[in-house]
């Protein structure tokens, strides 16, 4: 039993873990991005109703967790019924997108990931993001994954190299995006062949979950839908290769004389 519990401490830390109601307050003194913070369930008394309180006024997620999910996270340190999970990277704003592009002389090509949950698939878009040289992503607050360390991970560095937007709401981002010119596409089933699609105006594509793809609002908001052709038994790739696969395609049209 020891030895577990020094690993999941290990593990805890690792997934860059705020314990505790004195940690959760200074991380939110401190002006640090907060990507959720984790509250025991049930009726709440004393200091963590004025964190809690806090971070609402600050936008910040909060879930309700068992005792059990909390102890997990917090690898057997004490947690008096809290944890927090600060960002990895510092957010950047959708008007940074479009200077990265201005910078380069180039047409805005942006990646949207719509409730993307698993942090491997989120850190695989983020590298695809940076290999196509697209100039930034826009990923939502709630119902998805921040950039965790799991996520920095597996974007082998590409987080120090992409610009990440992080809206409160995905529909009004789309519209602002489409009110600066940018073609909407969603990544989806029933649509357009990938290689027929235009790519060359300002673009930008929609990834969705995993498990529900583009939600219906984001479709409807879309101008396009974009589809991989699929040819064997599975009806669909894994999120992060359909971003491979159209960000690719997207880059070579943008770049093609």
């Amino acid at each position: 039993m020891p030895d577990k519990v020094r690993f999941d401490r290990k593990a805890a830390a690792a997934d860059g873990a705020v314990i505790g109601r004195n940690a959760v307050r200074e991380l939110l003194r401190s002006g640090r991005d907060i990507d959720k913070i984790f509250a025991k369930r049930g009726e709440r008394e004393g200091s963590i109703n004025e964190l809690l309180a806090e971070a609402r006024s600050r936008g910040i997620p909060i879930v309700d967790a068992d005792a059990s999910k909390l102890d997990a996270m917090s690898g057997g340190e004490r947690h008096q019924g809290i944890v927090a999970f600060a960002a990895e990277c510092e957010y950047g704003t959708i008007d940074d997108i479009f200077k990265s592009a201005e910078s380069k002389a180039e047409k805005p090509l942006i990646a949207i990931a719509d409730g993307v949950n698993d942090p491997h698939n989120l850190g695989a878009i983020i590298r695809c993001v940076e290999c196509a040289g697209a100039h930034g992503l826009i990923i939502p607050k709630r119902h998805s994954v921040g950039v965790t360390p799991a996520v920095t991970r597996s974007s082998a560095g590409a987080v120090e190299h992409t610009t990440i937007v992080r809206v409160t709401n995905l529909a009004d981002a789309v519209e602002e995006l489409k009110r600066r010119g940018v073609w909407i596409f969603a990544a989806e089933a029933g649509g357009t062949p990938y290689y027929e699609c235009d790519f060359k105006s300002p673009t930008a594509i929609i990834f969705g979950s995993e498990g529900g793809g583009v939600s219906r609002l984001l479709r409807d908001r879309s101008d396009f839908i974009a589809s991989i052709p699929m040819y064997g038994s599975v009806n669909s790739l894994n999120v992060s290769c359909a971003a491979a696969v159209i960000l690719s395609e997207a880059a070579r049209q943008m770049r093609r004389d």
